[in-house]
């Protein structure tokens, strides 16, 4: 018969809206061990294997600290309670812990009070829009009670009466009878108990003895603050949003860029700073889809994306949200391993908003072999290819809006618009490969843009900060013939310097604040901006870099920037340690504009 040898759980600390799956080791007949489930529907030999998930509840709940969601708090903020923000948000473990976290959490005292004059509802105004996402799971972590409808955790969405049963002083409350348990708001400061028979399938009744699990106490998921969306021309003003959450105005558009981080480079080893639990690709793809929706683009633009989490879970999930999907995967000649973990670029676009009319795939790959061939010899092209493949690519989609701002110069006139996704991860000492790939994929934008009347958007981590090559030739349409990053080209690729150049009229989106007004919000976003080059000051914040990789850049004679999302300051991330963290899932932060098409026709 089946037998049980282990069960263990990847990590014992349980978080609302992150799913638990225990790792379940089966001895079979035949002697052989396996992991997979043998199911009532499915009984291997006679057997199956029977789940069921208790909360042990006590009668005295405990609260989590707010800013360490391990530790069990031991003050509460009134100032919290008075001003009616989440109680979640209240709790700290130790006075040293208020007091640390004080600049960051007086933040949250000033919105309450900055909502209620506004409009009277600060719950809705500080967190309404980011748990407006439908996801449920993570945004219902900031209220104190309260079931998620939208979680399942069994056959029965509702347990009886007789499911609770008392064992040692404490009460036992069936929650889940699946293999699976994604804890709700209803189980933080409890502890959950899985346990794990083998079933005769004949008499459903139990055969040999029952495995056990039982976590440490669950925690609520950390929850940053949202990130306001600042209108470049009113910038004392959040830009306003409709009952789905979304811009109001219908001549409007916007676009998210974010690397998300992908589960094959979120090791302990480079990222020990973070918490395990929170590492972990369950609890990021769950924190990552909430703030990905929370934001409501019309247009998502990720990278890092692996090929099995977006067949498997953004595709699915952002379609559930009104997104359609298009991919591509990085090539693989220089990969080897898990064929399946090989990440690459995702663009999703509201089916509402856009209908999809073409994609082109850039695989610098290819270029570099037409490059080879071209120009080397064949003794060279050896050494010549070892350099230049990198495996990385971008994704071109054109979309066509299914609104218009035209107006009555351009009545029934078709407004698309060509968005370019792209990663480009070359290593550092190759500055020659990574200046000739972001080269490569201009040259096939503008060949785009001399066949039709069309407005750019080129988004992406292109691992260049501000001031390189790569960012002078994307923000300047050309490299100075002196720049340092030439010195470096000992295939020939970058010669004559003057070819480094387009005449797509790319300006980055983010430059915007630089040019921003006086006001409150204005001089807070221009203290996150570096005034030499009018970008953000980061995108990226690890404990061995700090600097800005990420850019949405736009043609500037058909589009305008209405509005951005606001930048974070290095002070908040780094109160405890960096990206990714607990809050924030991935080592880059998001990037958003909100773009208006300009109704005159392109020169």
């Amino acid at each position: 018969m089946l037998s049980v040898i282990r069960v263990h759980l990847p990590s014992d600390i349980p978080i609302v809206g992150c799913e638990l799956t225990p790792y379940v080791l089966l001895r079979r007949p035949d002697k052989t061990i396996s992991n997979e489930d043998v199911s009532d529907f499915a009984p291997f030999d006679g057997y199956f294997l029977r789940y069921k998930w208790y909360r042990v509840q006590s009668d005295k709940k405990v609260a989590v600290c707010s800013v360490h969601p391990s530790e069990q708090a031991t003050l509460q903020c009134l100032g919290c309670v008075k001003t009616k923000i989440p109680v979640a948000k209240s709790y700290h473990c130790s006075p040293k812990c208020f007091s640390d976290a004080w600049q960051h959490h007086r933040i949250l005292h000033d919105r309450a009070a900055s909502a209620v004059n506004e409009n009277g509802n600060e719950e809705e105004e500080l967190f309404g829009r980011f748990n407006s996402s439908g996801s449920g799971s993570i945004s219902a972590s900031l209220s104190s009670s309260g079931s998620i409808p939208s979680l399942a955790n069994g056959s029965a969405s509702l347990y009886p009466a007789a499911a609770t049963q008392r064992a040692g002083g404490e009460t036992l409350i069936e929650v889940g009878r699946s293999k699976t348990y994604t804890p709700t708001a209803e189980d933080i400061g409890h502890v959950l108990k899985f346990e794990c028979v083998v079933v005769d399938a004949g008499t459903k009744l139990p055969v040999g003895h029952v495995s056990t699990i039982v976590t440490s106490r669950v925690i609520p998921a950390p929850s940053p603050s949202p990130r306001r969306l600042i209108s470049v021309s009113a910038n004392d003003l959040m830009g306003h949003l409709d009952a789905d959450g979304r811009i109001s105005s219908s001549g409007t558009f916007s676009v998210l860029s974010y690397n998300i981080l992908s589960d094959i480079y979120a090791t302990s080893e480079l990222y020990s700073y973070c918490p395990s639990w929170a590492l972990s690709w369950p609890y990021r793809r769950q924190n990552l889809l909430r703030e990905i929706v929370g934001y409501c683009a019309d247009i998502i633009c990720l990278q890092e994306v692996q090929s099995d989490h977006f067949e498997e879970f953004f595709a699915p999930e952002l379609e559930k949200h009104g997104y359609l999907a298009l991919y591509k995967r990085k090539t693989n000649e220089v990969y080897s391993g898990n064929f399946n973990a090989i990440d690459g670029c995702a663009t999703f676009f509201r089916r509402d908003r856009f209908s999809h009319v073409k994609k082109y795939e850039v695989e610098f790959n290819k270029a570099a072999q037409s490059l080879t061939d071209a120009l080397l010899p064949s003794a060279q092209k050896k050494s010549a290819l070892s350099r230049l493949v990198k495996d990385n690519v971008a994704l071109i989609a054109v979309l066509e809006a299914k609104f218009s701002n035209q107006g009555g110069d351009n009545p029934g006139k078709r407004q698309l618009l060509c968005v370019a996704n792209t990663h480009v991860n070359v290593p550092h000492d190759l500055k020659d490969v990574k200046l000739w790939q972001i080269h490569t994929l201009l040259k096939g934008l503008e060949k785009i843009a001399a066949s039709a009347d069309i407005p750019m958007l080129v988004c992406g981590d292109f691992n260049s900060v501000p001031g390189s090559a790569p960012h002078a030739l994307l923000a300047e349409g050309k490299v100075d013939s002196m720049h340092p990053d030439l010195a470096i080209d000992p295939l020939n690729i970058l010669r004559p310097s003057s070819k480094l150049a387009h005449q797509l009229p790319l300006v980055s989106a983010y430059s915007s604040f630089a040019r921003m007004g006086v006001g409150p919000a204005s001089e807070q976003q221009k203290k996150r901006m570096d005034p030499t080059t009018n970008e953000p000051l980061f995108t990226s914040c690890t404990r061995d870099f700090i600097g800005t990789l990420d850019y949405i850049f736009y043609t500037a004679d058909s589009l305008t920037v209405e509005s951005l999302l606001e930048l974070l300051d290095e002070e908040s991330l780094r109160k405890d340690t960096a990206l990714p963290s607990p809050e924030w899932s991935s080592d880059h932060i998001a990037l958003l504009a909100e773009f208006r098409c300009n109704p005159r026709p392109r020169r």
